[in-house]
């Protein structure tokens, strides 16, 4: 199946023209407030953290260097030839490896696994930015990477999102500059319902491990210099025993 044409020509177009400085891009916020909080929920529940990890959807590669210093191999891949090319720009050191990956696709996720074996998954908000009908595929394909002893941490943007996402593109003075760009290259969030993303685990096959909520931070500030958080939920994803 894949991601549609017009999805991914939306990503190149973003990250083709996204800034490179760090914090530019509205959801790049710093790991300490971003990976570094999902991977002290995600670690308990690792059967095989000596597994590689894969940071699906990892846009210019921010939270993947971060984890590229707590697993043995992560590799970041993401449907963006632009995002890649950022992310191993940023990346001169080689702390990571950055690829090119429909994960849409099931025949690529099942391709890379052959490779990898079982892995480690890291996705943070790519659901809702996804056409409707490739969120499935999309889970179907983190069930073809982790395998029998992989896991999967998964945080996505709550229904409570979307509120606050619409008051901020309809602000009176317009969204804010790092979001308007969103917008600009026909990304727009879309809701995903808090009891869709189980359902796509279950469908999956895959099992529910753990799950809870949090804020998720982004690089952006209100007036009053307050930082914008967006409400999420994070599930642990994986077979049983």
């Amino acid at each position: 199946m894949g991601i549609t044409s017009r999805y991914q020509e939306a990503w190149e177009g973003f990250w083709s023209e996204a800034p490179r400085e760090p914090g530019a891009v509205f959801w790049d916020s710093e790991p300490a407030l971003t990976a570094g909080i999902h991977l002290a929920l995600f670690e308990p529940h690792l059967t095989a953290p000596g597994l590689a990890l894969v940071d699906l959807g990892c846009g210019n590669g921010t939270q993947t260097r971060f984890l590229a210093d707590r697993f043995p191999r992560v590799l970041g891949v993401d449907v963006s030839a632009a995002a890649v090319a950022h992310a191993r720009d940023a990346d001169p050191a080689g702390q990571a490896e950055f690829r090119q990956l429909d994960a849409a696709e099931k025949t690529e996720a099942e391709q890379l696994h052959a490779e990898l074996g079982d892995v480690n998954v890291y996705m943070r908000g790519v659901l809702h930015q996804c056409e409707v009908a490739d969120r499935q595929p999309l889970v179907d394909s983190i069930a073809a990477l982790i395998g029998e002893r992989g896991r999967a941490f998964v945080v996505e943007l709550a229904e409570a999102a979307g509120p606050v996402l619409r008051g901020l593109v309809q602000a009176a003075g317009g969204p804010p500059p790092k979001l308007a760009p969103v917008f600009a290259h026909g990304i727009a969030p879309g809701d995903v319902a808090d009891a869709a993303v189980p359902e796509f685990v279950r469908s999956a096959g895959l099992t529910v491990l753990a799950s809870g909520s949090i804020p998720l931070a982004t690089t952006e500030f209100t007036a009053d210099g307050t930082r914008i958080e967006l409400p999420s939920n994070w599930l642990v994803v994986g077979h049983r025993g």
